[in-house]
């Protein structure tokens, strides 16, 4: 095919330029310093060769060569097939040209942003005043806006914060229908705390009215004695009792929660557009689905509710302490300053540290996520070993994380610990020391001495509380995380309803961006309904992105797309897609029958309705050749099949909803050539009045098409049948030629590889 540009120059990617265009070898001044840098990465035969472009106040300089900035230039940016294109122009026309991977795609647009704004000093009108010097970022090169001195690109890249724990007041939102059921349990924890706080109270008459007295020669009050130990036997199941109810109320609470949690997660999930998944790792988002709302569950069942029974126990206790004897209860809550402080110290570094955790344990589960679904071609190329070890490091990166957490966790306990202990210590030392100046019995330094014991237990308790709250909270970040997050393809607020679809589509100036790459450029095409249009072009020529928007997976940058006169974006996306067919290139199947794939679209099909389909798929022959038919499990992703059989399930699926708008892209790229020609037979009594888009591999199961659609570059270069278009001898006729071209080489090499024996036969 002729290049539609002249020949690039092999040493440096430029094009040949007239002598007085040609750059010339040149050093960098001391006054012309590089302001921006491009890391080139292809040569002019797009074989890898690392070279770096700069740009500097007065030139572009690449391997010694200099071309110096001019009036009139221009930096031209462009991409195709994965390949990115630098052209350097003027009035004369192309002075230089450079490829590149898209890796620095960002980097290239940066570059320009620079040339522009140097060459705008080279464009000044005499005695204009200069603008201000081009800002750059030092660390990226990016150009800093001129009312700050943070970069936007680097702002971006900033680690996020911290999760607070104030995050876990969110859970609200699932909490509040099951509001009266946990009021109920806070009832109970008040009262069972209340309970297990009698005891200690009794203990005082127990000491003081009947076994002191006893010891100095008195004799024991029976009926006292009964109704004492009465009182310790019955609060003690009356605090068991409760405690168990609220346990029981409070976990079946907190497990309903978690549910609603995993649920309202999954569904908002599911809502958002694709763009969403591309960016997201399959293990990561099952991990914050599964692990993270286990998690919370946890938390809300176990430690929440211990940690309001702590708070009650700690406040109760003290109202009780400071009733009996102020003094020693200020001795008592000694230790608490220095705990809080503790407690607030280590927090950060806990919060800090449980989110790094949840994000190494997420690089767990992706190695897993990646390698079991993937088993076949792991042992294909028998890379087992190489897996082990990626699984290995992952798993030693957890393992380091969590040591160097636990340092910190496993100092703080004992330290909490033994400040409790000091505490009871004192308490002791000045409780003897009052019972000796007889402010107090032995009764009361004795009960104090058992209220203390709890309120310390129950403040260690606390402590340790920490380390679970942060894991929570970092846990609730991640979910909420993914309900924050709002789909690209939105919902109409008032939807159109669409009935009944004819099938016509319209693209009126479409264009679409994946991120900075634009991939579709100011498309506009009329499909009639019950039309066939067969899609063609190069890889990478953005046939199956205008798929994806027409299906709605992706939302246009600009323009319209309209069914039968109505914008897409205006009608429910469930609504709009029930009236889609797709069988994609690379079917998937779910685990289950194959009546139940067939069926997936309309799962109240009839059996009836699900064999017609598996004919018309010419599926039904290989169906009823396994072992329970249609009641034949597949596997995950389909694994007990071949590829063709999946694609005819795949096919029989999108063809029992009977849509009005079918979409085949490459439906027959992964089947043998007489598999297809079963497939081609069904497809063309199928596409009878229904609207049809096909993306083909081979262009010869296009012939048939009303009008093929060659597209290149995001733009539509040629529309019409295939023989104008063979006439024309244009692009698809290039497409058409080379290959035609590769089939007659392939069957070159089969006959060559032929048999002395097949030869002699």
């Amino acid at each position: 095919m002729p290049s539609r540009f002249p020949a690039e120059s092999s040493a440096s990617g430029a094009d040949p330029a007239p002598d007085a265009l040609r750059p010339a070898s040149t050093r960098l001044g001391g006054d012309d310093s590089a302001v921006a840098a491009l890391p080139l990465d292809l040569d002019s035969d797009l074989h890898f060769h690392p070279r770096t472009l700069l740009l500097t106040r007065q030139s572009l300089v690449l391997d010694g060569q200099a071309w110096p900035l001019a009036a009139g230039m221009e930096l031209r940016l462009s991409d195709h097939a994965g390949v990115g294109t630098l052209e350097l122009l003027d009035a004369h026309g192309r002075l230089a040209v450079w490829r590149f991977t898209l890796g620095v795609q960002n980097q290239a647009t940066r570059l320009v942003e620079q040339f522009q704004r140097v060459l705008a000093r080279h464009t000044l009108a005499p005695g204009e005043p200069e603008a201000a010097a081009a800002r750059t970022c030092p660390q990226c090169h990016a150009s800093l806006p001129d009312d700050s001195d943070e970069c936007p690109a680097c702002a971006q890249e900033t680690p996020q914060p911290p999760p607070s724990t104030w995050v876990l007041l969110r859970l609200w939102r699932f909490a509040r229908p099951y509001r009266w059921s946990l009021l109920a349990g806070f009832a109970l924890t008040l009262a069972s705390t209340a309970a297990t706080l009698v005891p200690p109270y009794l203990t005082i008459p127990l000491m003081d009215r009947v076994l002191i007295p006893f010891q100095n020669g008195e004799r024991i009050d029976t009926s006292l004695v009964l109704a004492l130990l009465g009182g310790l036997l019955g609060s003690a199941l009356l605090a068991w009792g409760l405690g168990w109810a609220r346990t029981w109320l409070l976990a079946l609470v907190s497990e309903r929660i978690s549910s609603d949690l995993r649920t309202a997660t999954f569904d908002h999930l599911l809502q958002l557009s694709l763009d969403y998944f591309g960016s997201k790792r399959t293990g990561d988002l099952m991990a914050r689905i599964g692990s993270e709302t286990d998690r919370i569950s946890v938390f809300l069942s176990l430690h929440a509710l211990d940690f309001a029974t702590d708070v009650l126990m700690i406040g109760m206790t003290s109202v009780i302490l400071f009733s009996i004897n102020p003094w020693l209860a200020l001795v008592t809550l000694l230790p608490l300053p220095f705990i809080g402080w503790l407690i607030h110290l280590v927090r950060d570094r806990l919060r800090t540290g449980f989110e790094k955790i949840d994000r190494v344990w997420g690089e767990v589960t992706n190695v897993l996520a990646d390698t079991i679904p993937g088993i076949r071609v792991v042992k294909a190329f028998a890379q087992e070993g190489r897996e082990a070890r990626r699984f290995r490091q992952a798993n030693e990166h957890n393992l380091a994380v969590n040591d160097r957490l636990n340092k910190t966790w496993s100092l703080f306990t004992p330290t909490v610990t033994l400040l409790t202990e000091f505490g009871l210590l004192v308490v002791w030392a000045f409780g003897i020391w009052l019972v000796s100046q007889s402010e107090i019995t032995v009764g009361v330094l004795t009960a104090f001495i058992a209220y203390i014991g709890r309120f310390y237990g129950r403040l260690d308790s606390m402590s340790r509380i920490v380390s679970v709250t942060q894991k929570a909270a970092s846990g609730a970040k991640r979910i909420f995380d993914i309900l924050d997050h709002v789909s690209n393809v939105p919902e109409p607020a008032q939807p159109v309803p669409l009935p009944r679809v004819e099938g016509g589509l319209r693209m009126e100036g479409v264009s679409f961006r994946y991120g900075s790459r634009t991939v579709i450029r100011d498309l506009s095409l009329e499909i009639h309904p019950g039309e066939m249009i067969g899609l063609v072009g190069h890889s990478g020529s953005g046939k199956s992105t205008l798929v994806n928007l027409l299906c709605r997976f992706y939302d246009v940058s600009e323009g319209a797309i309209r069914v039968d006169g109505i914008d897409i974006r205006r009608v429910g996306v469930a609504d709009f897609r029930r009236h889609i067919g797709l069988v994609l290139q690379e079917p998937f199947l779910f685990f289950g029958t194959i009546a139940e794939n067939i069926a997936y679209g309309k799962p109240g099909a009839t059996r009836a309705e699900i064999v017609a389909a598996a004919r018309a798929a010419h599926a039904h022959e290989f169906i009823l050749r396994l072992p329970q038919g249609y009641d034949s499990l597949v596997g995950e992703r389909g694994q007990g099949l071949s590829g063709g059989e999946r694609q005819r399930i795949s096919i029989a699926r999108a063809l029992l909803i009977d849509p009005r708008i079918l979409i085949l892209d490459e439906a027959t790229s992964s089947v043998d050539t007489e598999t297809e020609k079963e497939i081609q037979k069904a497809l063309d009594n199928l596409v009878q009045g229904r609207t049809t888009i096909a993306i083909a591999h081979r262009l010869s199961t296009l012939r048939k098409a009303d009008r093929l659609v060659v597209m290149d570059r995001g733009e539509v270069v040629e529309i019409g049948p295939h023989d104008e278009l063979m006439a024309l001898r244009g692009a698809y006729w290039r497409l058409y030629e080379a290959q035609a071209r590769k089939e007659q080489e392939a069957a070159a090499l089969l006959d060559n590889d032929a048999t002395p024996e097949d030869d002699d036969a």
